[in-house]
């Protein structure tokens, strides 16, 4: 099977936090919503072990193709793949799923976790409403912005729309 770029962390964040809570409240921790959070983790490890999931499922091109995970170590390019997943839909440019109408998707979550499994490092949350640092005058002039490259949610830049219709799949524009 082709090697899935996956983040050690993904899927931490919440379990980690949860932890932290009861800690703070001096709450005991349940073992059963620990085993909950295992049980996600482990599911996640064996998503793409049926063939069949990895077909028309861009996650999985996303996560297994070199030239891509590559160009997602600069930040503010993962940053407008990350905002480009989210609020959009994509489609394989081949000619059954588009004659069947299959779209794929995922959530602002979901595409953080993309992301970071992408990087290899971190969770969804190190992603998650990104789109809201970049791009706004604080006050200073733009040169006051640290994120003048993010692009809010939804957003699909010309970049990141050329390099998804090389990777085979093409962003739905809404009508």
């Amino acid at each position: 099977m082709t090697k899935i770029s996956r983040s050690p962390d993904r899927n931490t964040f919440q379990k980690e936090n949860y932890i932290k809570r009861c800690r703070e409240s001096g709450k005991g921790v349940s073992a059963d919503y620990l085993a909950m959070f295992e049980k996600i983790i482990e599911e996640d490890q064996k998503k793409f072990m049926d063939p069949a999931s990895r077909e028309n499922n861009m996650e999985y091109d996303l996560l297994t193709t070199d030239w891509i995970l590559e160009k997602v170590k600069n930040d503010s390019y993962a940053q407008n793949l990350y905002a480009a997943l989210c609020n959009n839909e994509f489609q394989r440019n081949d000619m059954m799923p588009i004659l069947k109408d299959q779209r794929w998707s995922c959530s602002w979550r979901y595409s953080g976790g993309i992301i970071a499994d992408m990087r290899q490092q971190g969770d969804y949350i190190d992603w998650y409403c990104s789109g809201i640092r970049g791009g706004y005058d604080m006050g200073g002039g733009p040169e006051e912005d640290p994120y003048p490259d993010y692009v809010g949610e939804g957003c699909v830049t010309d970049e990141i729309r050329t390099d998804l219709k090389k990777l085979g799949w093409l962003v739905i524009e809404e009508e």
